[in-house]
């Protein structure tokens, strides 16, 4: 029991860590089985038709296209508008900026249904109602996902030192060299978990998109859409892919800095 005690915080981290993986453990086992029913989580055979014919159904490669190119260009759009609203947002002093950040965080804060249905309700009193699809889904995540960008990159700016940036100029470096050689590297970790954060919410979303999709099929909707007959195993293969790109990412980044901390001998 004393060795419980004294290692209890790690127990209950395990714990947590156990728990939160099951789910993905079974995902990637399913990737791997050969079903005989409809039944989704009856493990049948072992067998790797699903990864050698991941698009077995035409319309999950199809919806899981959409799904990446929304991503892409949401993540593109709102980086790009998030970092520049962070900036405006540490680095100036105007007015309405208390203002600007209490509206940031309203779309974190609303509730999904209420964003989409909002959403819907602005597309359709615009003249947009018979043309939802592609472009209103692109827009809608845009929308959400800025603010998380903008949190995030604010987070990083409101950590940084500013006596970086006095001495770079102190040295003579024109403001556009002091930002793309003292503060853009800086800000650069940021930036990218912002992106990576971005196209996770714009893959995962269902709810925003499904109010706001009209004819168009994302990934998520296709799997709502199959789930009642049945979810073909090929859905697994694509949420392991996921998961697996995902670690590798992380491990990438945490690799590089470990390598940039070692000192030069």
């Amino acid at each position: 029991m004393r060795w419980v005690r004294d290692n209890l915080v790690l127990l209950l981290g395990l714990a947590v860590l156990v728990y939160t993986f099951v789910p993905i453990a079974v995902v990637v086992l399913m990737s791997f089985n050969a079903p005989d029913s409809r039944l989704v989580y009856s493990f049948d055979g072992f067998t790797l038709d699903n990864w050698l014919n991941p698009c077995a159904d035409p319309d999950l490669c199809s919806a899981l296209g959409v799904s990446i190119r929304i991503g892409a260009l949401a993540t593109a759009g709102s980086t790009v508008l998030g970092t520049l609203a962070a900036f405006a947002l540490v680095r100036h002093r105007f007015r309405g900026r208390s203002a600007s950040n209490l509206l940031i965080f309203l779309p974190m804060a609303t509730p999904e249904v209420v964003l989409g249905s909002s959403l819907l309700a602005l597309f359709v009193a615009s003249g947009l109602a018979g043309q939802l699809g592609f472009w209103t889904i692109l827009i809608a995540h845009v929308m959400f996902c800025l603010s998380f960008v903008v949190v995030t990159v604010r987070a990083r700016l409101a950590g940084m030192d500013d006596a970086l940036e006095q001495a770079a100029m102190d040295l003579y470096a024109t403001p556009a060299q002091t930002f793309w050689r003292v503060t853009f590297p800086l800000v650069l970790p940021g930036i990218l978990a912002a992106a990576l954060l971005s196209f996770s919410l714009s893959f995962d979303d269902f709810i925003v998109t499904n109010l706001n999709s009209g004819n168009t099929t994302t990934f998520p909707m296709y799997v709502w859409g199959v789930a009642r007959v049945g979810i073909p195993m090929q859905v697994n293969v694509i949420g392991t892919l996921m998961f697996v790109l995902s670690i590798a990412v992380v491990i990438g980044v945490e690799v590089r800095n470990r390598r940039r901390q070692v000192p030069v001998a």
